[in-house]
């Protein structure tokens, strides 16, 4: 059955592309949005028909006609009986009753108000709220990105064609796998690098299961979890996924409008629409959307970032670096450079973030460049504190350096921090594990080379890491005493073992060897000297030593 519905759904995925694309909005900057939205519109419909009737129906009665046979209470009283994540729907905005009207003069406008008209009744679960606490609404007007009025309406038309035809009943009782992988297949065109800004690249689930796994112990109830950076909301999903959607709360922020929309869409697919109030668009940094009645930056229990690594923040920058921040910037903030302000290291602004807004017993993971385990106090002096707050404060529970290009959009090597405020007193160092060599390199759509850890890799890393353990040329378990005569170095390969193979020969084997060397050594010699004399030929003679 879940194979079955996993075609039929990418199937209604490739069908709303290619009628985008027939009416001009392939490649468009816009299409993202017509494709989610629609997408959305059509999940909550059938979500609210299933709903409404649960009981079985006379053979030959379909679940709109059960639903236009309920007398004016019975269908007002489904607002008060249907589950909050369901979105409410009047009749005649239902999927097949614009399918019926779709030949009425301005189906354009229909549908259109259709759309907003639902984005205005539910507003109070599935908006999201800017930083400054300005409602966005889940619908908008989505006809007016045909830049030609006159085709418009068959637009809508078509678009209300393809949702008839499918039905995502059978999909409600499918688990994150499933949704996660039509998730990725629906914006796999959409959520793209953007020139390294802010948080839109994709992250792995690969690298979103291992924090997860590693990052959660036991069965963890009514606990809260939070990504600064959320661009589509991977990370929070993987870790919901391995608390239990009904035992956590997300709060996210992203300053990207699309990031946002795609986060929204991203929670009602993993029934984590309860946690929608708590999707803030806006800079993390700058206004952090979430803070304490008392005052301060609020507390999380488990927090998971990938951020943005380098980006010019020379705007804002002096604005973080002030005595009222300091208490979140402790490790300061990076200086505006006279050249490539784009090059600002914005990822330590969101590093010391999340060491501020975890709560005394929370725990985090973030996504750094691998350049962050080893750098001096000379060269990067924030970098290096960082570190030394960590070690010091016996927070760091462990690092995983990654394989190169995991990635696909950017080649920068990377490595997971693990940070755990529980139990830092009884912590005597940390696990480090050097996965660099694993994965088996492959290529995205874009024909981009990137990195896929197997299962069974993944659960190598989480197995090592739990066990705490060290082994040889992977993982090792530095005490933070050690660490600190390294500089507090977070690389595993600087406290690997240096091993020299030792062999015992006896004089005469020796003495061959040593011939063997001396022979080879005197025929490059007369190679080289060869090449030297042809190239004097070519020169005509003209040689300069």
């Amino acid at each position: 059955m879940e194979d079955s519905i996993l075609i039929r759904t990418q199937k209604l995925i490739d069908e709303l592309k290619a009628t985008c694309a027939a009416y001009g909005l392939g490649n468009d900057g816009n299409e993202y949005k017509v494709i989610t939205q629609v997408f959305q519109y059509k999940y909550l419909n059938d979500k609210f028909m299933k709903y409404a009737i649960e009981h079985d129906l006379p053979e030959g009665m379909s679940r709109y006609d059960g639903i236009l046979a309920m007398e004016g209470d019975e269908f007002e009283d489904l607002g008060y009986s249907l589950p909050a994540n369901v979105a409410r729907f009047k009749k005649d905005q239902l999927i097949p009753s614009l399918h019926n009207r779709q030949n009425e003069p301005g189906f354009d406008k229909l549908f259109d108000d259709t759309l907003t008209a639902i984005a205005a009744q539910n507003a109070e679960i599935f908006s999201v709220r800017t930083s400054e606490h300005t409602s966005i609404l889940m619908f908008e007007p989505l006809s007016v990105f045909i830049t030609d009025a006159s085709k418009r309406a068959d637009f809508c038309r078509a678009i209300i064609n393809k949702l008839s035809q499918f039905s995502f009943e059978d999909a409600f009782e499918q688990g994150y796998d499933f949704y996660s992988s039509i998730y990725e297949y629906l914006i796999q065109d959409y959520n793209t690098d953007s020139g390294g800004k802010y948080a839109e690249y994709f992250t792995p689930h690969s690298v979103g299961r291992v924090m997860a796994q590693i990052l959660v112990d036991g069965h963890p109830k009514s606990v809260t979890c939070y990504d600064p950076s959320a661009g589509s909301g991977t990370l929070l999903m993987c870790l919901a996924d391995r608390i239990g959607p009904q035992c956590c709360t997300i709060f996210s922020q992203d300053i990207s409008q699309k990031s946002s929309g795609l986060l929204r869409l991203n929670l009602i697919l993993n029934g984590l629409a309860a946690s929608l109030k708590n999707v803030v668009q806006g800079n993390t940094l700058k206004e952090p959307g979430f803070s304490e009645k008392t005052g301060g930056l609020k507390k999380f229990d488990y927090i998971v970032s990938n951020p943005p690594f380098k980006l010019d923040f020379s705007e804002y920058r002096d604005m973080l670096d002030s005595k009222e921040r300091k208490h979140i910037f402790f490790a300061g903030v990076p200086n505006v450079p006279n050249k490539k302000k784009e090059s600002m290291a914005i990822y330590l602004c969101f590093l010391q973030h999340v060491i501020a807004s975890l709560s005394a017993k929370g725990k985090a993971a973030i996504v750094v460049p691998s350049g962050f385990l080893t750098a001096s106090l000379r060269s990067d002096k924030i970098a290096y504190a960082i570190r030394e707050e960590l070690v010091k404060q016996k927070w760091l529970r462990g690092v995983v350096s990654m394989p190169s290009n995991i990635f696909a959009a950017t080649g920068t090597s990377v490595s997971v921090l693990f940070i755990d405020k529980a139990g830092g007193d009884s912590r005597e160092g940390a696990i480090l594990i050097d996965a660099s060599q694993l994965g088996t390199k492959e290529k995205d759509n874009n024909n981009k080379q990137y990195t896929r850890l197997s299962r069974e890799e993944e659960e190598r890393i989480i197995a090592t890491f739990e066990k705490h353990e060290a082994v040889d040329s992977f993982a090792v378990v530095p005490s933070y005493d050690e660490m600190k005569g390294k500089g507090y170095s977070f690389s595993a390969g600087q406290y690997f073992d240096v091993k020299i193979e030792h062999i015992d020969i006896t004089p005469e084997e020796f003495k061959q060897k040593m011939s063997a060397f001396m022979a080879e050594f005197n025929e490059l010699s007369a190679q080289s000297a060869k090449l030297d004399e042809e190239i004097k030929k070519q020169m005509g003679g003209l040689w300069y030593e």
